[in-house]
């Protein structure tokens, strides 16, 4: 193989096996289809089997290899039996996620412990269960979808972001004991993303804006945004790069401050 075509297939995916948890909707649609695009045989994971069939059925009738699965990522026996069936496991990409938008003080505890099931724990199922897997037969890329608000947060995403901080953290810690056994961990950080769990947001005009104007580019990204930086961790691009947040968020970690003063 010329040094040109060694670097030609550094982003393929071909006869890699990967599991899209949240593969139903928003940046897990975005990535099952990118990483079936670039040759994976993808098994599309949600909590919404229907959903979770359409996105493989378009896969399907692209040309590209992908079957269907529900699971409950806060359920550790649902996700023990997705592996279980997976068999061969090359890529994890997990990505479901909830929020609810109040000041810490009027947090219920019931409401907490929902956010830290799904977020939290449903990451941690996924993600050591994939390890598990991975470490046995030798290697893999496991991609956890964490957020901006693990670097910074605002009124009304405290428990949230302390699930995306402890996401990022579970990650670190994960490349750190699987290393030795070639498995690569590494975590996303999206910023603002029109998908189902931003719709409260984007129900509000001045809110909508408001994020908009945070970012370096001034605007939203869409979901196929995410889908470059999920291959790029998922595929041999990013085999020096384990532990590690890559952030796609438009520059909102690089912009400081809510206006622009007058200079």
């Amino acid at each position: 193989m010329s040094s040109l075509d060694r670097y030609r297939q550094l982003f393929r995916m071909d006869g890699k096996h990967a599991v899209v948890i949240g593969a139903g909707s928003g940046i897990g649609e975005a990535g099952a289809l990118a990483l079936a695009a670039h040759g994976a045989e993808v098994v599309c994971a949600d909590l919404s089997t229907t959903a979770a069939e359409r996105v493989a059925a378009a896969i399907v009738e692209g040309g590209g290899n992908a079957t269907a699965a529900m699971v409950d990522v806060g359920d550790g026996e649902s996700i023990r039996s997705l592996f279980a069936d997976v068999g061969t496991l090359d890529v994890l990409v997990t990505t479901p996620a909830i929020n609810v938008r109040k000041r810490l003080l009027e947090v219920s505890e019931e409401e907490f412990q929902r956010v830290m099931s799904v977020n939290l724990l449903g990451t941690f199922n996924a993600i050591t269960a994939a390890g598990r897997v991975m470490a046995e037969h030798g290697g893999g890329s496991i991609v956890a979808i964490s957020s901006i608000r693990s670097q910074v947060v605002e009124p009304g995403q405290g428990v949230y972001a302390a699930t995306k901080a402890g996401v990022l953290q579970m990650i670190r810690t994960l490349a750190a004991e699987l290393g030795p056994q070639n498995v690569r961990a590494n975590a996303l950080a999206p910023g603002v993303v029109e998908t189902p769990l931003t719709d409260q947001t984007k129900s509000v005009p001045e809110w909508y804006d408001a994020y908009a104007s945070k970012s370096a580019l001034g605007r939203w990204a869409q979901p196929d945004e995410m889908a470059g930086p999920i291959v790029y961790l998922a595929s041999d691009a990013s085999s020096f790069v384990t532990g590690s947040l890559l952030v796609a968020d438009g520059g909102w970690l690089a912009v400081d401050g809510r206006f622009t003063p007058p200079l």
